[in-house]
This record gives structure tokens, sequence and C-alpha cells, in this order.
């Protein structure tokens, strides 16, 4: 497996966001997550750049263009590594708590 790439917890809050609707704007994503909508463009310009979500222009019957956001295979493989690391983490920080209990 390849050295994983250090995103921060707000680049992966995102990525899950994107997975679940790609279409919302970023100002939508603003309002949900209570990030400022230059924090949503910051992270979003930077997972863009390392490849981990593609931004697609799409036009619909306004002539108004639109973007979609999509995580890119790169991401899902991405986002999967760094949630299976927090599992193992959680799952470790769990059985040594309870070792301090059952003691």
């Amino acid at each position: 497996m390849t050295k994983v790439q250090s995103i921060t917890e707000d680049q992966l809050d995102l990525m899950q966001i994107i997975e679940k609707n790609g279409k919302l704007t970023q100002r939508k994503i603003s309002q949900n997550t209570g990030f400022s909508i230059g924090k949503v463009n910051y992270c979003f310009k930077a997972l863009i750049d390392i490849g981990f979500i593609k931004k697609l222009n799409v036009n619909n019957s306004n002539k108004k263009s639109k973007h979609l956001y999509i995580l890119t295979q790169k991401g899902i493989q991405e986002k999967t590594a760094i949630t299976k690391q927090f599992i193992i983490k959680k799952k470790q920080e769990y059985d040594k708590l309870n070792s301090y209990l059952n003691t």
C-alpha cells in the first residue's frame, strides 16, 4: 500500500459530503457544516490538486454553469484508508481504557 497522503479532518468531512451528494454548492456545504465559504473553497482546491476529488462543469437549462463534485478512485481509496486507520486507533484506545477498568 502506498503512503497515505496527509489530509485534514475537515477535508475528510468534505469528502464524505461529496460522496453522499456531489451536487451541493459550496455555499450549501458551508451552511451545513458551519465552515466559511472560503474554507470550503480552500479545502476543495487542495483536494482537487492532490487528485481526491474532481470538479465537473454542468450546464443546466437556464444556461448557467453549475459544478458537480465527485470523488476520484484515488479519493475513495484514501478515504477508506483513513477511515480504517481511525477505526483501528479508536479500537486500541477502547481496549486500553477497558484494560484500566478491569485491573
